[in-house]
């Protein structure tokens, strides 16, 4: 028993005369099904065997029904196991689709953290590129001063080497 299978099985009953039990083959049973298949089943108490009849038809049936409400049982365990199995398939599967729901949002906050970082280093860059230009602006602008600068300091120098060099001209034609 137990098997989570719903197969069809052919379960044939045989009436031992020798004995006057009925045997059923195909059919496995428990230990505790076969115990308490052996209980009384009225509320005098008496062993079954007490209650037989002289032909066993009644027991036959009586045995008939046992077995059949012991299928039944059996059969109701059995769907109660499967609908556990499912409900537990079922929780399961929410398990698994709130993970995952869980997983898409962290992955979609992770993006949209790596796009909110690329977007930052795009406008950090685009600033250094303006500080870059201003610069290179600034470095033109002091190159042009200095170059102006070191352009009237040559025409100061060349005007005071002529002044000097006049100068001495005239001092040395003065004292000669």
């Amino acid at each position: 028993m137990g098997g989570g299978g719903s197969s069809t099985r052919r379960v044939t009953f045989e009436a031992d005369e020798n004995e006057n039990i009925t045997v059923v083959k195909g059919v496995r049973l428990s230990d505790s099904v076969i115990d308490r298949m052996k209980e009384p089943s009225s509320p005098s108490g008496r062993p079954q065997s007490q209650q037989r009849t002289a032909s066993g038809a009644v027991n036959d049936e009586e045995l008939k029904k046992r077995i059949a409400e012991e299928l039944a049982l059996e059969r109701a365990r059995r769907d109660s196991e499967a609908q556990k199995r499912r409900l537990f398939g079922k929780l399961l599967e929410q398990e698994r689709f709130s993970s995952n729901e869980h997983l898409t949002r962290a992955i979609l906050r992770e993006r949209a953290a790596t796009e909110e970082e690329r977007q930052k280093a795009q406008r950090f860059a685009r600033q250094l590129e303006e500080k870059d230009r201003e610069l290179k602006k600034h470095d033109a602008y002091y190159k042009e001063q200095l170059a102006r600068l070191e352009e009237r300091s040559a025409q100061f120098y060349k005007v005071t080497t002529e002044q000097y060099q006049k100068a001495a001209d005239e001092v040395s034609a003065r004292f000669k």
